[in-house]
């Protein structure tokens, strides 16, 4: 690692589960990058102070004040400090928009950004705004929806650089309860799934959506009595729940011009399924896209601070 003089500002990605850093040079080259299990859903307020400087303690200079820019659940109701959401239709929110923490250590300079909520239908975003920003950067005229997989998935409709409306689906949460908590956990695969059977669900299920609860149980009969294997269950229901998902998302969204944030196996998995239903979608870097989201907003930064 570079000397600490080297570090001109940290930004952090504070989810619910995990807390991602990287802390950057003047010229936003990443010195070091670390990460934790201490995400918001594991800390009181009192705990976001400790739980940042257990990652960034080593590299802060001990001769100045570090900015760090924050996106996530660190703003949340329950985290370090609420940041109020921006409202839609509107452009993803910069440092202008933050909320500004007075940490005990005086090597901290903490922005908090906001997150986005719409109001009919009542939906809520934390950290998916800034990945946006990022890719905005890039894709200035960009007029289409952009996915963001995860355990809540984002739908968002991009329009002149402006968030004009967006749903979030719980497929990702239900998947998990399903193969933890549920009489399916009995028949799913450990790891690895069968391609075949996630295709011939989603097809299926796009089609007669209303049928979901009836095909879940007969993933577990399918098993019990007809030799389904633990990977093909494990397609199966991801396949239904996904393509469930999808044709809500058809009913409400043109998924002609798609980009999907992330290129983990659940991003791959979900391009999957909208080329099994004909629809075209590109796969971007969405870690990549949450730095510069966050870099934008040290850039603000530093103008108003001149």
């Amino acid at each position: 690692m570079s000397g600490q003089d080297d570090i001109a500002w940290i930004a952090a990605d504070w989810g619910t589960t995990n807390l991602r850093i990287w802390a950057l040079g003047a010229a936003n080259n990443t010195v070091l990058h670390k990460a934790s299990a201490r995400g918001m859903s594991t800390l009181a307020p009192k705990d976001f102070e400790g739980a940042l400087l257990e990652l960034i303690d080593e590299c802060l200079p001990e001769n100045r004040t570090t900015p760090v820019i924050i996106c996530g659940m660190a703003g949340s109701r329950q985290g370090w400090r609420e940041a109020p959401y921006r409202e839609t239709p509107c452009a993803p929110p910069g440092v202008g928009n933050a909320t500004i923490v007075e940490p005990a250590d005086p090597r901290l300079s903490v922005h908090i950004l906001p997150g986005i909520k719409q109001m009919a239908p009542a939906d809520v975003m934390r950290g998916e705004e800034t990945q946006i920003a990022g890719f905005l950067s890039d894709h200035p005229s960009f007029a289409g929806l952009i996915c963001l997989p995860g355990t809540h998935t984002k739908w968002v409709v991009l329009e002149e650089g402006t968030i004009t409306r967006f749903r979030t689906c719980m497929t990702g949460e239900v998947f998990a309860l399903l193969k933890e908590k549920s009489v399916l956990q009995h028949s799913l695969a450990h790891e690895g799934f069968c391609e075949a059977s996630f295709e011939a669900a989603v097809k299926e299920i796009t089609k007669s959506p209303e049928r979901l609860t009836g095909e879940l149980f007969g993933i577990r009969a399918s098993s019990l009595i007809a030799g389904q294997t633990p990977e093909a269950a494990t397609g199966r229901l991801s396949g239904l729940l996904i393509g469930a998902e999808l044709a809500a998302v058809a009913s409400e969204f043109d998924l002609q011009n798609i980009a999907i944030l992330g290129r983990d196996q659940l991003s791959r998995v979900y391009g999957a399924a909208l080329g099994i239903l004909g629809n075209q979608s590109a796969l971007l870097d969405a870690e990549s896209y949450t730095v510069k989201g966050l870099s934008l907003a040290y850039e603000a930064h530093l103008k108003e601070t001149k």
